[in-house]
């Protein structure tokens, strides 16, 4: 009885617990959060100073004292102390207006597909000690596919590609289930380190990560040809240790980056090669759907299409589909149990 009466009155929420962001959805609200997963840390005192966009806009520019943490890697958590704060700080967020009346709330959580028992019971955990009454797992291909309003119940193939900030997700579905899968760390951070790593080699210019995701988000592409876009690189003269700007085009941030979206398309191929032929003729019909903030890189639908010869379509908002999933499952928890992970704790 008192169950189904905390049911009826918390304020349940979905998180896409992402290497680079995290999002976060609140029944009968949607999305209310969708902020970097970074935590500022003052080490002399150990305490948190803050979380999400006012963080990442400290990274590299902090004195000695304050550390800039991300918590996560390759979407599982690698310092569990820090996310259990930057957890517990999103959820406050969720209930400042009613903390006080709203019991603790249930908490559907998306996570890789490879993660480990260990790192599955790292996110359980961690969520329940920053104020979760109970928490549900689900695979991100599957919540991403749940986002998109796929059938995926039915008894008919769906591929889907979740490129997210630490993990390439690849995954088959039928049946509520996952039947085929890849999952790789070559992803969007990785196409920054990529970037990072051009501008020393071919300029001697030292980068940071956040100008290497704005010149991938302005100008990067996977295709040859197309319009010549340009942008200014800013950094540090590793020769001199001057400031130093160089002019870049699209087609030499392609050369940076291809090699790793080759590897990509090449998981894909892979995954496709295992499915077995009554689902990718499914596939083959309905096409590839991608999702995640990767999914947005100029020409990557069409690399694809070109390379598996399968129609490849992108998702509405592909960064929240995770998040929508979980929302989805949190509004109808009962008809879609089955495609949740079992607890650690049964």
């Amino acid at each position: 009885m008192f169950s189904r009466l905390f049911n009826r009155f918390s304020q349940d929420i979905g998180i896409d617990l992402g290497t680079s962001n995290t999002l976060v959805y609140v029944k009968d609200k949607g999305i209310v959060i969708n902020e970097p997963s970074v935590v500022a840390i003052n080490t002399r005192n150990n305490q948190v100073i803050s979380i999400g966009e006012e963080a990442k806009q400290m990274v590299g520019k902090t004195p000695g004292h304050i550390l800039i943490c991300k918590p996560l890697a390759g979407g599982v958590i690698s310092d569990f102390e820090v996310t259990e704060k930057m957890l517990s700080h999103f959820i406050r967020k969720v209930h400042q207006e009613n903390f006080s009346f709203s019991p603790r709330p249930r908490v559907v959580i998306g996570i890789p597909l490879n993660v480990t028992e260990v790192e599955r019971k790292a996110v359980e955990d961690a969520t329940k000690s920053a104020g979760a009454r109970k928490v549900f797992l689900v695979e991100q291909p599957l919540a991403a596919a749940i986002g998109a309003r796929i059938p995926i119940q039915e008894p008919s193939g769906f591929m889907i590609v979740d490129l997210g900030g630490g993990t390439t997700e690849v995954a088959v579905i039928s049946l509520g289930g996952v039947v085929t899968f890849n999952s790789l760390t070559v992803a969007g951070n990785e196409l920054d380190e990529n970037i990072i790593q051009y501008a020393r080699e071919n300029f001697n210019l030292l980068l940071g990560p956040k100008t290497a995701e704005e010149i991938k988000i302005k100008i990067a592409t996977v295709l040859p040809g197309g319009d010549k876009e340009e942008a200014l690189m800013r950094g540090r003269d590793l020769i001199t240790g001057l400031p130093k700007e160089v002019l870049v085009s699209s087609s030499q941030i392609r050369e940076a980056i291809i090699r790793s979206v080759r590897q990509i398309v090449e998981a894909i191929r892979d995954t496709l090669e295992k499915t077995p032929p009554e689902l990718v003729a499914d596939i083959y019909q309905r096409g590839l759907l991608l999702s995640g903030g990767g999914a947005a890189l100029k020409g990557l639908d069409a690399l694809i299409s070109q390379e598996t010869r399968i129609p490849v379509h992108l998702i509405d908002d592909p960064l929240t589909a995770v998040a929508r999933g979980t929302g989805i499952i949190l509004e109808d928890l009962e008809n879609l149990k089955e495609v949740l992970l079992p607890s650690s704790e049964t």
